[in-house]
């Protein structure tokens, strides 16, 4: 095994194609005199290791992975004062986020927006919250096909969390704290602890107290993760972990949009909510166990089991309804409150085994999958007394007259909102998933690499209506082949090309709306191509490039006769690229852009309509410096193109662009200064949105100071 230390910011997929055996050792020697003072990353050969890589499965070199994806890892993370998912998402080709209803982290993999393609370890982690960042060793996000490797979803791309495991033979503490301008603060502490020479225990825990530039925000969350890592002998590896969240915060829906379509500049500084009930709790319990052991030089098992237990609440007052051509002084509120109690059991195993057959090379993967859910979740509707209904319209003011449900309307009438009479819906759900999949990378010679794979699904579900007193049930089986090749003109460049098919039940990403017609329909399918280009520059700088298209097949009641089915589609298709790594010794650049395209297609054919959060086009810069062995400087660019807020393309995000910086001092080896100036010219901009009249205001300028070090 090779220990090659590198910079964080240094690209992986350079690394791993240049550390080929036969010139390993010049290239180890090479990076450890230019990149000396950072971070190490284990690599076995030419391969990243399999527990480095959780999302890929096999120990493929990246520049041999038939897609595109970025990893950003705990140093990068670090450098950049990432504090949230959407913050790494702003600076990542092919990817934007959506609102999320101000509760919970939504990406828009390559315009497919998603709340349940996020992993943990390569294991499924589909409840709506927003995830912390303190216990990572790495992010990986992945785009294009994944429907093999991850199953039901994975259509535009996947998110998988890595996270730190203990370290046997070292002993180190590293702790973070950071405040911004805001008022908010955090704190971070990484300990890890060598019992002997086979077993080692590590504890990341952090705390953090919520603040921006919105009136009423605040909230905190805290988050502790101790794990143990057992060298049960010299082939087999065991890693524990538990992890508690809890999280509370403000939701902020956002603003309205007025008769232009665009969200109202004047309404900037106004919350449309209630100051002490829009706000989000959530409570989890995670276990994860996993089990390595290589059975030979070649074949080598991954065991894992994880068990999650989620309790979570969240309610809100938010806009939905404003007129400003004729009403421009009042809005319509509604509003909801929601619970989850969800636990999921997830069962997997692969089995990856290299050798040669038939006169090639084989790179085979085995594994299956095990996912039992029971979720059990209602909403109740706001229902207001003068309106016995759950809209009620307020005067516009800063703030409006409305707090702890108790207000006056716009007729000067005082109003009362309960939120436990209108019950909008409750059901009780169990989910048992088998999967089993097998994928093999076949070296055809030494320039051609040709990959496929095949994964099965059986998805049954049954779903208690309590409002309705009815069961439904309903089962999916469902194939999901991938086939790939790879073309290598030589070692550093490789060209690609891959196809792959996923579905997503029609019970949704969230479970809940099999009720109704929705449990006699097929689920919906997506297709999925990919070709693109891979280029290690040097060692420590690549550029990757595709391009793709991805369409989208929805079983619909047929309107003349809904016991028929038409078949609705949309389709979209792109470009994007990135440039990442070591420019020089002293300058690190990840450049990203994405160009994006898209039509919804009905059972009449072509609507001329785009679809919802896809911006045509998305760059993104960022630029490290270190001026001298102990002073960098960092400069980045996010751009976004406008888009539409709802499918019926009424209501739009305007194009922005946002300029950050950052500035670091190593006191000593052991501690690092730093301050990440955020929205460096102060624009003002709107990111995101969940639906017509709820589009996000970004922040501000402003800065976030930190203090980091390793003892």
């Amino acid at each position: 095994m090779l220990r090659i230390r590198l910079a964080g910011a240094a690209s992986i997929a350079a690394l791993l194609a240049a550390a080929s055996a036969a010139n390993a050792e010049s290239t180890v020697e090479s990076i450890e005199l230019a990149y000396a003072d950072a971070e190490q990353i284990i690599v076995e050969g030419r391969y990243l290791s399999i527990d480095k890589l959780n999302a890929v499965k096999t120990p493929t070199p990246i520049i041999d992975v038939p897609q595109s994806l970025s990893i950003i890892t705990a140093d990068e993370i670090t450098r950049r004062g990432f504090t949230s998912i959407g913050e790494i998402i702003d600076y990542t080709p092919g990817v934007n986020t959506s609102q999320g209803e101000g509760h919970r982290d939504a990406v828009v993999f390559r315009g497919v927006r998603s709340t349940a393609d996020f992993f943990i370890d390569g294991v499924r982690d589909d409840v709506q919250y927003y995830r912390p960042l303190y216990n990572l060793e790495q992010v990986e996000i992945l785009r294009g096909p994944n429907a093999l490797l991850f199953g039901r979803g994975g259509t535009g791309g996947v998110l998988n969390r890595v996270t730190k495991k203990g370290v046997i033979g070292e002993n180190f503490t590293g702790f973070q704290a950071g405040v911004d301008t805001f008022g908010a603060f955090g704190f971070q502490a990484d300990v890890n602890y060598s019992t002997s020479d086979s077993a080692a225990f590590r504890i990341n825990a952090m705390y953090e107290s919520l603040s921006n530039h919105r009136d009423f925000y605040d909230g905190d969350r805290i988050g502790v993760n101790p794990t143990a890592k057992f060298q049960l002998g010299p082939a087999t590896t065991l890693d524990l972990s538990y992890e508690y969240v809890n999280h509370e915060r403000f939701i902020d829906r956002g603003i309205p949009t007025g008769s232009d379509g665009r969200p109202v500049e004047d309404f900037k500084d106004i919350v449309f909510g209630d100051p002490e009930l829009n706000f989000t709790d959530l409570e989890a319990h995670l276990i994860r166990a996993s089990l390595t052991h290589e059975f030979s030089a070649s074949v080598k098992g991954n065991f894992s089991a994880f068990y999650g237990d989620y309790d979570k609440l969240y309610q809100n007052f938010y806009a939905s309804g404003y007129d400003q051509a004729a009403t421009p002084d009042v809005v319509t509120l509604d509003g909801y409150v929601d619970t989850t109690k969800r636990e999921n059991l997830i069962l997997s195993g692969n089995l990856v085994g290299e050798f040669g057959a038939g006169g090639f090379n084989h790179t085979l993967v085995v594994g299956g999958e095990y996912i039992n859910t029971s979720s059990d979740q209602d909403r109740f509707n706001s229902f207001w007394s003068e309106t016995s209904d759950d809209n009620e319209v307020f005067t516009i003011a800063r703030p409006l007259n409305l707090r702890g449900g108790v207000g006056v309307n716009a007729s000067g009438m005082p109003t009362t909102s309960s939120f436990t009479t209108d019950l909008n819906d409750d059901t009780r759900v169990s989910i048992d998933v088998f999967s089993a999949y097998i994928q093999d990378q076949i070296e055809i010679t030494d320039w051609l690499d040709l990959v496929a794979g095949v994964r099965f699904d059986s998805f049954d579900i049954e779903v208690f209506n309590v409002v309705a007193n009815e069961t439904r049930t309903r089962t999916d089986e469902e194939f999901s082949p991938r086939g790939g090749v790879i073309v290598k003109p030589q070692e550093n460049l490789s060209i690609y090309g891959s196809y792959s098919k996923s579905f997503l039940p029609r019970s949704g990403e969230q479970f809940a709306n099999i009720n109704g017609d929705n449990n006699a329909l097929e689920p919906d399918t997506f297709r999925n191509l990919e070709a693109g280009v891979k280029w290690d520059i040097n060692p420590a700088l690549s550029l990757t490039a595709a391009i793709f298209e991805i369409k989208q097949k929805s079983p619909q009641p047929a309107d003349a006769d809904p016991a028929t089915l038409d078949v609705i589609e949309s389709e979209i298709k792109g470009f994007e690229f990135q440039l990442r790594g070591h420019v020089t010794d002293r300058w690190f650049v990840s450049a990203g852009y994405s160009y994006l395209d898209g039509e919804i297609v009905d059972r009449m054919g072509s609507t001329g309509l785009r679809p919802r959060e896809l911006p045509e086009n998305m760059v993104s810069i960022w630029n490290s410096y270190q001026a001298t062995e102990k002073f960098g400087v960092g400069l980045g660019l996010a751009y976004q193109d406008e888009s539409f807020i709802n499918n019926g393309n009424s209501a739009v995000l305007p194009s922005y662009v946002r300029l950050d910086a950052a500035a670091y001092y190593d006191v000593s080896d052991n501690l690092r200064l730093q301050v990440n100036v955020e929205n460096l010219t102060d624009e003002l901009y709107f990111p995101n949105a969940h639906s017509t009249h709820q589009a996000s205001v970004g922040a501000p300028v402003n800065a976030r100071f930190a203090v980091s070090g390793r003892f």
